[in-house]
């Protein structure tokens, strides 16, 4: 791959500025004004990150979650931009690329979580479910969803994918002039693209991560397809696809413990044992001997800073020491990443790379125990099981009304007054991209793209909304 393409600048439908427009912005920085002007991204604002419809100014939303990576990401393109021209020295990198690679990073970290339903990745987890159950009970013309809709077709719907509406949402789903979404440059599309497989290649157990997870729809493999040629990666994962997981994977790690810290859910105490007691199993299972003195030094920083709160008579050391140790523990990590991609590099750029950047680095054994503590005492704490076991009771109920609305939708079978209801009720933006999406196809892809206009409905809608949807439907008003 060679930077060249993989910064391309061009757009899907191009364009032409009429005369001298006085605009002197790249087209990188247009799709950074783009991005945070659109109400997909303000409605990121209502959407949940770990804590579903909390009440807490201080508790992160998706939204908040989205400009922590950005930031993030920027800074790591900025540290590996001057590990390329420096060190690694990569003629085929030239100066001026490294503002390209900070603008598109810092636009792929505002975009990265744009396609999300409601509820967080719980909401993800209940669609896929719902087609699960349902695709053999909802039949149209005689015959079950199962057995009418196309492999790909049917895997897309039960490996639904919050990254994957993504690119979705941004390539067509926003209306900002037509149905080519928010046209975004070919680049930046290319790195929010985090798993450049089809539905059908998912494959967990290869130990290669673009397999992990889908990167398309059946919908979007045109656009897709553009992309591979336009950005010569022919299958491979983008080189910047692989900083802004890092990026991704840095602010969500430190953050859900500094949020948990905050609703109560792990104490200061229990922060500190449990960073000892997996720095002791690393040591005592032979697995973290590579970099011991490395982790220990990074969890025994949090005692530190809470005994120098303590010398500086600070109100509350203990919420002192957790958010000053968080911000020691980012930048440690982005010097990882920084690390792992140098290391990488030929790796990275020849599409051979199976893992992710902190992989390898003394940032692994800290990020895995982050993240086990987090989901020990936040992602199944009673409070947040609580809340999910509502969530999917709301979403189940939507989908259940909307898909029974679609089924019929745009065919010459008439709709019962309810079914027009529901209908009504799904943005006319989304019908209007349906329509023109829909247009010349066969029966089945016609039946494919209104259930994923079921998908694009729930996927619209904040916490709130949904929440007051159920309720207003239920009567519960």
């Amino acid at each position: 791959m060679e930077w060249r393409q993989l910064l391309c600048g061009d757009r899907i439908r191009s364009y032409r500025t009429r005369g001298s427009s006085g605009d002197l912005r790249t087209e990188f920085e247009k799709d950074y004004h783009r991005i945070i002007g659109s109400a997909s991204f303000r409605r990121l604002q209502d959407k949940t990150q770990v804590f579903p419809l909390d009440r807490s100014d201080f508790i992160r939303t998706r939204l908040t979650h989205s400009l922590e990576v950005s930031s993030l990401a920027k800074s790591l393109g900025q540290n590996i931009s001057r590990k390329i021209i420096q060190d690694i020295r990569d003629e085929g990198f030239l100066e001026s690329y490294q503002a390209d690679v900070c603008d598109i990073l810092q636009c792929a970290g505002l975009l990265h979580d744009i396609g999300n339903p409601p509820f967080g990745h719980f909401g993800e987890t209940v669609i896929r479910e719902w087609f699960l159950k349902n695709l053999g009970r909802v039949f149209y013309k005689g015959q079950s969803l199962e057995k009418l809709l196309l492999p790909q077709m049917k895997a897309d719907l039960l490996h639904f994918e919050g990254n994957t509406q993504a690119l979705r949402l941004v390539t067509k789903l926003h209306y900002l002039v037509d149905e080519h979404g928010m046209n975004l440059t070919k680049g930046l599309l290319g790195t929010i693209i985090k798993y450049p497989v089809s539905s059908l290649e998912i494959e967990e157990s290869s130990g290669d991560i673009k397999h992990k997870k889908m990167g398309y729809y059946f919908a979007e493999r045109d656009i897709f397809s553009d992309l591979q040629e336009s950005l010569g990666t022919h299958g491979a994962r983008h080189p910047l696809a692989f900083v802004l997981e890092a990026a991704d994977d840095i602010a969500y790690l430190t953050a859900d413990i500094e949020d948990a810290f905050k609703k109560g859910c792990i104490t200061f105490g229990q922060l500190v044992q449990e960073l000892r007691d997996y720095g002791d199993r690393l040591e005592a299972d032979g697995t973290g001997t590579v970099y011991p003195g490395e982790y220990r030094g990074m969890s025994e920083a949090l005692g530190e800073r809470y005994r120098k709160a303590i010398e500086r008579n600070i109100a509350q050391p203990e919420n002192h020491a957790v958010q000053n140790w968080i911000v020691r523990i980012q930048g440690r990590l982005i010097s990882c990443a920084t690390d792992g991609f140098a290391m990488n590099y030929r790796e990275i750029m020849e599409g051979s790379y199976t893992k992710t950047l902190l992989d390898g680095t003394s940032g692994k054994w800290m990020a895995d125990a982050l993240g086990d503590i987090a989901y020990r005492y936040a992602f199944v704490s009673k409070p947040i099981l609580r809340l999910e076991i509502a969530a999917e009771t709301m979403l189940d109920f939507l989908l259940d009304k909307l898909v029974d609305a679609v089924i019929y939708y745009d065919t010459d079978r008439k709709l019962n007054e309810m079914q027009r209801k529901v209908i009504a009720l799904i943005s006319d933006n989304y019908k209007a991209i349906y329509r023109i999406y829909s247009e010349g196809r066969d029966e089945v892809e016609k039946l494919y793209l209104r259930l994923l206009l079921v998908t694009d409905s729930i996927c619209g809608m904040t916490d709130s909304y949904a929440k007051s949807l159920y309720q207003e439907l239920n009567g519960m008003v």
